[in-house]
């Protein structure tokens, strides 16, 4: 079979979705080339800064990797930016749905919340409140917020900063996104690896 036949699911046969369920298991197997890729893209988005994006998100997984971080977190930091492209309004959000399978749910928060929290450093430029962050203040993760921001994203925008190359961070990409997805072994971990 080359597809199926169908034209509405409700018609499709049990054959026909285990063939659709095979060629569904390659493709989720091939999400860490397609995140390579879509990391590579980034170094040719968003103008204006001294570095990339590419480059801001390499140099926030070196430095979330220098600080120690553990392997969720690194990899969390180097994605963490992925959704500029086609979510520049929700990118934060977009890069969080991505990691939710793969990581602990501190991990999946942090990311979502990032673009929030990074606005206590500059939306007092545009008139707007940076304060926002605080309606989280308590939340159990609102210091791991707080540190992923300060430590690895806000600080990552130095062109003389020694960064790692892509190919540093490939292996840990490839691990995280091949776990078995929603592993509640994985996603229940507790942050005790830093």
């Amino acid at each position: 079979m080359k597809q199926v036949a169908f034209t509405q699911m409700k018609e499709g046969t049990r054959e026909e979705y285990e063939f659709l369920r095979g060629l569904e298991h390659q493709y989720i197997r091939s999400l860490p080339e397609r995140l390579l890729e879509a990391l590579k893209a980034l170094g040719h988005s968003l103008q204006g800064y001294q570095v990339s994006r590419l480059e801001h998100s390499l140099q926030s997984a070196t430095r979330a990797e220098a600080d120690g971080a553990d392997i969720d977190t690194i990899v969390a930091a180097l994605v963490h930016d992925i959704g500029d492209e086609l979510a520049p309004e929700n990118h934060s959000q977009m890069a969080a749905a991505i990691l939710r399978p793969y990581v602990r749910a501190e991990v999946t928060w942090v990311v979502e919340m990032h673009g929030l929290f990074q606005m206590r450093y500059y939306a007092h430029h545009y008139g707007m409140d940076p304060d926002g962050y605080l309606h989280h203040k308590d939340h159990p993760w609102f210091d791991s917020c707080v540190r992923f921001c300060e430590r690895y994203d806000q600080a990552a925008f130095d062109p003389a900063y020694p960064t790692q190359p892509l190919s540093h961070f490939e292996p840990m990409l490839r691990e995280v996104f091949s776990r078995k997805a929603f592993d509640p072994a994985v996603l229940q971990e507790p942050a005790t690896r830093r």
